[in-house]
């Protein structure tokens, strides 16, 4: 009897331990499953980041270990005051400006300014002042678009939140994430095709439509090309002017840029007007 007590015993233990490992084996298999499933979450979040913003993207260089950051900034706009009320018809505001700010429109603006025309547009920024030369016989419907927005006080507290050392300084986005807009797109036009022969299509200093790849997805963001930059983009960007005074101050914002876009300081645009020097 003590014998067969012990092998009772015993087998009772590895019935116990074999059960133990099949509850380890679940347990482990659950955990991997979560770690997979958390792993898809994150890699599809990046995907979408990458995919629904807006913008050019600087060629890739060829045999040369670069360190990139995946997915699209996310830095909220600062200081900035967006509106959630419904969008709004667009109308021609006031040349002086219009009485309160307004960042969502239901349709592309009428076109409120003579083709013909010429603008200064004066960027003040928590880096300073900067100034861009509008020239609408070059693209009227894209320098009517930003005259229209920065009349509607569009622009004013929107960050730079993508800025690229040797490449690029973009803003315009009132999410500050680089996927919004006004709450419409307009199709602007190209630089002539002669420039890509003579890679001239983007000079340095040249303010830009940014979109995703098709002029016919402009919008409210821009981008202004920094030394360097002009090599690295193909002609797809409606041009609506250049900085003609203030570069400096684009420079000190480009200088904050990371490899990734994301900037280590973060620079806003205070207030944007506007004021016609030629009919």
């Amino acid at each position: 009897m003590p014998s067969d007590k012990r092998a009772r015993q015993r087998a009772l233990r590895e019935i116990r331990r074999a059960e133990e490992q099949r509850r380890s084996r679940r347990r482990k298999s659950l955990r991997r499953g979560g770690i997979v499933a958390l792993v898809v979450i994150v890699v599809g979040g990046i995907v979408f980041a990458l995919t629904s913003s807006s913008g050019p993207k600087p060629k890739p260089v060829a045999a040369k270990p670069t360190t990139t950051t995946t997915g699209a900034t996310t830095t909220t706009t600062t200081g900035a005051t967006t509106t959630t009320a419904p969008k709004v018809a667009p109308t021609c505001p006031p040349v002086a400006g219009a009485a309160r700010r307004v960042t969502a429109f239901n349709a592309a603006p009428p076109m409120c300014i003579k083709a013909s025309a010429v603008f200064d547009a004066t960027v003040k920024t928590t880096a300073g002042t900067f100034v861009i030369r509008l020239d609408a016989a070059a693209s009227p419907a894209a320098v009517n678009n930003f005259v229209f927005l920065a009349r509607y006080h569009f622009y004013d507290g929107i960050i730079f939140h993508r800025v690229i050392p040797g490449f690029v300084v973009q803003g315009g986005d009132p999410t500050g994430t680089g996927a919004g807009g006004p709450g419409y797109s307009f199709t602007g036009n190209l630089p002539p095709a002669s420039c890509t022969a003579h890679k001239d299509c983007y000079p340095a200093w040249t303010v830009a439509l940014a979109n995703t790849g098709s002029p016919s997805s402009d919008g409210s963001q821009f981008f202004i090309v920094l030394p360097g930059g002009s090599s690295q983009l193909q002609r797809l960007y409606t041009v609506i002017g250049t900085v003609v005074s203030g570069r400096t101050v684009v420079a000190k914002i480009g200088a904050a840029g990371t490899a990734g876009g994301t900037p280590k300081t973060v620079y806003k645009m205070v207030r944007v007007t506007v004021r016609q020097l030629s009919a």
